[in-house]
C-alpha cells in the first residue's frame, strides 16, 4: 500500500511517498469487529502465516499460531501482518529510492521509533476500513508496539497481547545492540551505510551481530541440551590447533557443535537482511520507553490505556525477564485495568514465544476464544 501523504517522525523528520506491505488472513466481518493487529519482531515481516506457492519453507513466522482452527483462528478472526517502515521486507527502507534527493536511502534514511510504526499501521488500517481492533499482538519488538497502541491510540483497542516484553530495554540488552551494531559499522564493507553503491554489503558485521543476538534469544539449558561441549565429527583432540594463530584468525577452522550452529544462522542472516535496517530496528528498540515522559512512572504512563490485557513471559527468557512483564502487569493493575498474566516455565528462552509449547497456545487460544465469545462468534 503506498502513501503518498507526508508522515511526520518523533525525531521531527517526515517521510513521504513510502510504502508498506501487509498480509491479510480471514474475512472481516460486516460490523467490521473482528480485525486483529500483529505486529513482528526484529527480523520478522507481514508473513505471519501460511505458505507462498510453490516455494518450500515460506512458512509464516507465527504459522504455529494463526490460522484456521489455531490459537488466533482466521475463521473467525480478520489478522492483518504488517512490514514496518523501515525494514527490507517489502516495505519502504533504507535499500529504496529516497523521492527528494532520487539516490538510495542508505544512511540517509530517516530514524525512526516504535511509535512511528504504530502511526503507520493505524494509517494502513485506516484505508482498510478498520477503525478498531479486537486485538493487537506482538512478542518481543512486536509486543512493544502492542503496547504502544493501546497508549497512542486506546479508543481503537478492546484487547493487547503482550508476549514475551519489556516496557523499555535494560542496559543489557541496549549493550548488546551496541556491540552487534558496532560488528556492522566497522566491517570495511559498511562504507558509511552506503555501501550499495559500491556493490558491496558487510556480511561480515551482520554475521556477528546475528551470532550475537542469538546466544541472547537462546536459554543456557537449551544450549548445553543441544550442542553442550560436543566437538564436530570431523574433529578430534588429536586435531586441535598447536598455537593461537591456528584457530584465533582462521574463518575457517569450526571445532565446536554451538560454533558451527551460530556460523550457520550468521551466514543465513547476512543473506537476507539490510544492515541499515538492523541498525535503525535496534535503535528504536533502544529508544522505546513510555516512561520516560512520565519521570520513569510507568504507572503513570499507562494510565491512558484502557483495554484488556493478556501478557506472556517465560522463565528461561533473560533477554525480556518475566519481572520486565510483570513491571507492566503492576503499572496497569495501579490504574485498575483488566489484566490477564501468564508466567509459562519452558526451557527455550527468548525463542519460546515462537515455538509450540501446548500450555503457551493454550492460553493464548482461550484468550482468543473469549474475545470471539464477546464479538457473539460460535466457540
Amino acid at each position: 500500500m503506498h502513501f503518498a501523504a507526508v508522515l511526520p517522525l518523533q525525531s521531527g523528520a517526515s517521510i513521504r511517498d513510502y510504502s508498506l506491505s501487509y498480509e491479510i488472513y480471514g474475512r472481516l466481518k460486516a460490523d467490521k469487529s473482528n480485525a486483529v493487529l500483529i505486529c513482528h519482531a526484529l527480523n520478522a515481516s507481514h508473513h505471519v502465516a501460511g505458505v507462498y506457492a510453490g516455494q518450500e519453507k515460506s512458512e509464516g513466522w507465527w504459522d504455529n499460531m494463526i490460522g484456521p482452527g489455531k490459537a488466533i483462528d482466521t475463521d473467525k478472526f480478520f489478522v492483518v501482518g504488517v512490514n514496518n517502515l523501515g525494514s527490507c521486507f517489502g516495505s519502504t527502507g533504507p535499500m529504496n529510492i529516497n523521492p527528494d534527493s532520487g539516490r538510495v536511502y542508505g544512511a540517509d534514511f530517516p530514524v525512526v521509533t516504535v511509535e512511528d510504526w504504530v502511526n503507520a499501521q493505524a494509517r494502513l488500517l485506516d484505508v482498510l476500513g478498520v477503525e478498531s481492533l479486537a486485538a493487537v499482538m506482538g512478542g518481543s519488538l512486536g509486543g512493544m508496539q502492542a503496547l504502544s497502541w493501546t497508549l497512542q491510540y486506546p479508543e481503537r483497542v478492546r484487547h493487547a497481547v503482550v508476549v514475551a516484553s519489556a516496557p523499555n530495554l535494560t542496559a543489557e540488552n541496549i549493550a548488546f545492540n551496541e556491540v552487534a551494531r558496532r560488528a556492522i559499522v566497522t566491517d570495511p564493507d559498511f562504507h558509511a551505510g552506503h555501501f550499495y553503491g559500491h556493490g558491496v554489503i558487510p556480511k561480515r558485521g551482520l554475521r556477528i551481530a546475528r551470532m550475537i543476538g542469538h546466544i541472547t534469544y537462546l536459554s543456557d539449558d537449551v544450549m548445553n541440551e543441544k550442542f553442550g561441549r560436543q566437538l564436530r565429527a570431523t574433529v578430534s583432540l588429536a586435531g586441535e590447533a598447536t598455537r593461537v594463530g591456528d584457530y584465533l584468525y582462521s574463518t575457517q577452522e569450526i571445532e565446536f557443535q554451538i560454533e558451527s550452529y551460530l556460523r550457520h544462522q550468521g551466514d543465513k542472516f547476512a543473506e537476507y537482511f539490510d544492515a541499515n535496517t538492523y541498525l535503525l530496528i535496534t535503535r528504536a528498540l533502544d529508544y522505546f520507553d513510555p516512561a520516560r515522559a512520565y519521570g520513569g512512572d510507568l504507572s503513570r504512563a499507562l494510565a491512558s490505556a484502557t483495554c484488556k490485557f493478556l501478557l506472556v513471559s517465560f522463565t528461561t527468557d533473560w533477554r525480556f525477564a518475566p519481572k520486565r512483564s510483570r513491571e507492566i502487569v503492576k503499572a496497569l493493575l495501579d490504574n485498575r485495568r483488566d489484566v490477564s498474566y501468564a508466567e509459562i516455565d519452558a526451557p527455550h528462552g527468548h525463542d519460546a514465544f515462537l515455538l509450540d509449547d501446548p500450555r503457551y497456545m493454550g492460553v493464548i487460544g482461550s484468550y482468543f476464544d473469549n474475545i470471539a465469545k464477546e464479538l457473539g462468534m460460535k466457540r
